[in-house]
């Protein structure tokens, strides 16, 4: 019997997850079935009970359940319970679980596709928000020399610094406090992008030879991308590398199997190109 796994949001219809994981069943030769499902903005743990009533084995969730699905879940990864919000489900036994891939997604787009070192880099994270928070461990996991959040309002970035407190030496501080460092690998986790703007941080901030590194994706370069190639940025990459390794981490945890990512990544990136 074909297994069957969704992903669930609101908006839905332009999600990417329903091909990325057809792409690695067929790789991997996994029988599974995969479609997105559109869920009321006041019915998603009705939509959850409803699929999984069904048979459904698993879920993605993305805008605006993270929030829900983490207080959904019977129990909790450690990186889901770090990040305070889950974007994957797992139903197994009766009982829900509660797992975030999304920081371990950019870590491996940022190691594995674009060959950028963390361990004993300065980091800027740019924005504490949810997007910031589910990314935050799996980069002070890897070593870094130093991780600064920044955010427009510095009470938020402290807020994010206190909740991570006990695990890596984490800095927090206003835009406008940048001024005068640099680093070698930013990180924009802002929605700024997505109002067609870039976030408001000093120049001169990149370090040379340093990544500007956008988690929104689209056809050219994002606004954010577009600001860090004109002072300096060494390299740019967007996130769509994130997108497919989350969906990888996600297929994992179901499967037990982890995909090759890269002819899925190149084939999204050459229709991004082509478009």
């Amino acid at each position: 019997m074909t297994d069957r796994y969704a992903v669930i949001g609101n908006p839905i219809a332009h999600s990417k997850s329903p091909r990325i994981h057809a792409a690695f069943a067929r790789q991997s030769a996994q029988d599974l079935d995969y479609r997105a499902i559109l869920a009321p903005l006041d019915g998603f743990a009705a939509a959850v009970a409803q699929f999984v009533a069904s048979g459904g084995r698993g879920m993605n969730v993305t805008v605006p359940f993270k929030l829900e699905a983490f207080a959904l879940a019977d129990r909790h990864t450690a990186r889901a319970e770090a990040a305070g919000a889950v974007n994957t489900l797992k139903f197994e036994q009766g009982e829900i679980l509660g797992d975030n891939t999304d920081g371990a997604g950019l870590v491996a787009d940022l190691l594995r596709n674009i060959g950028c070192p963390l361990a004993g880099n300065r980091l800027l994270l740019l924005g504490a928000g949810g997007a910031a928070r589910g990314v935050i461990l799996p980069l002070l996991d890897q070593s870094p020399a130093s991780l600064t959040v920044a955010n427009r309002t510095a009470s938020r970035a402290a807020q994010l610094r206190d909740a991570f407190a006990g695990h890596g030496n984490l800095a927090a501080l206003a835009f406008a406090e940048l001024a005068g460092q640099q680093f070698d690998v930013v990180i924009n986790a802002t929605s700024a992008s997505l109002a067609g703007a870039a976030p408001a941080i000093p120049p001169g901030l990149y370090a040379p030879g340093s990544t500007a590194y956008d988690m929104m994706y689209g056809r050219g370069l994002t606004p954010f991308l577009a600001a860090a190639q004109a002072q300096g940025a060494g390299r740019l990459a967007d996130g769509l590398g994130m997108l497919v390794e989350q969906a990888a981490e996600s297929f994992l945890l179901w499967r037990g199997v982890r995909p090759d990512t890269r002819p899925v990544l190149a084939e999204l990136a050459g229709e991004l190109h082509r478009a």
